[in-house]
């Protein structure tokens, strides 16, 4: 059987006070705890560390060997306890954050000066990815997914929401004219995504409800991709707020159906494995995200 850290702390206590009853004293703890955490320490060691008499306790030589270990042994955890609340105060290590590549460029890139500032001592490894990730696989500290969780194992903190709308570059509009109704729709080059199907479905009322399942002529993985080729003037595309807002304010890409579209929202939340201790570097990366984007 292996010691406890229970143990040991009870030999030293005894060995500095002078006898169990100091020692029961110093730990709070009941005189019979204490001699029964050092009975059983001799019981598993097979060896006598302390002499008792009805007047004192002294070390037998097995006891002066053991006890130079026990107090570097304690020493270490003590070390290791004021390392881990100093880390607490000021955060270290490396954090790793997954995000799909639109939303890793537009929504986290620019909070990372600000971010290092506050928190030089993180090391951050920034991966992208457009697919949902297994974060014990890829060794991920916290993903930011977009839409609506499913996975129960882990835990999620919502960040924001952003709005999604049908846009076009002004140079598209002016080539192949501004739709007026949904219907208009078909005569248009949709630009869409490769997966998941429901990004397809584009925020649009009429007497189909309030979605519109587009069939895209030109698809990607990215919605970065897409963003860039409305921006070339190829076509329409559906994309969210946080990715187009500078573009919009630009009038680079402009709102198109804007009286036909339903406000839809789509939660951002980020996400980490259930700890029953959240890691502070974790901890302050996501206290950082929700002040900024909430």
């Amino acid at each position: 059987m292996k010691t406890t850290l229970e143990e040991l702390q009870a030999f030293v206590a005894v060995v500095d006070g002078g006898s169990i009853t100091a020692a029961a004293d110093a730990l709070g703890q009941t005189v019979s705890g204490v001699s029964r955490a050092l009975a059983r320490l001799e019981t598993k060691l097979d060896t006598t560390l302390l002499r008792r008499t009805t007047r004192r306790t002294e070390l037998t030589e097995e006891g002066h060997a053991f006890l130079q270990r026990t107090r570097a042994i304690l020493a270490s955890i003590d070390d290791a306890e004021e390392h881990m609340a100093a880390r607490r105060q000021q955060p270290a290590g490396r954090l790793r954050v997954n995000a799909a590549t639109p939303f890793m460029l537009h929504a986290v890139v620019p909070l990372v000066p600000a971010f290092r500032k506050a928190y030089p001592q993180i090391t951050l490894e920034l991966d992208t990815d457009e697919l949902n990730i297994d974060l014990l696989e890829r060794r991920t500290d916290v993903a930011i997914r977009i839409g609506h969780l499913r996975d129960s194992t882990l835990h999620a903190r919502p960040l924001c929401t952003s709005r999604i709308r049908v846009l076009a570059s002004p140079a598209y509009l002016e080539a192949q004219g501004k739709p007026r109704s949904v219907q208009d729709l078909a005569r248009h080059t949709l630009l869409g995504f490769t997966q998941p199907e429901s990004l397809n479905r584009w925020p649009l009322r009429g007497t189909h409800g309030d979605e519109w399942p587009v069939a895209p002529q030109i698809t990607a993985s990215s919605g970065e991709t897409l963003r860039q080729l409305a921006l070339q003037g190829v076509g329409m595309v559906c994309l969210s707020d946080f990715m187009t807002t500078a573009d919009r304010a630009r009038g680079d890409l402009v709102q198109v159906l804007a009286k036909d579209t339903v406000d839809v929202r789509q939660p951002i939340s980020a996400v980490y494995y259930r700890n029953t201790q959240l890691a502070a570097r974790i901890a302050c990366f996501l206290d950082f995200l929700q002040e900024r984007m909430g």
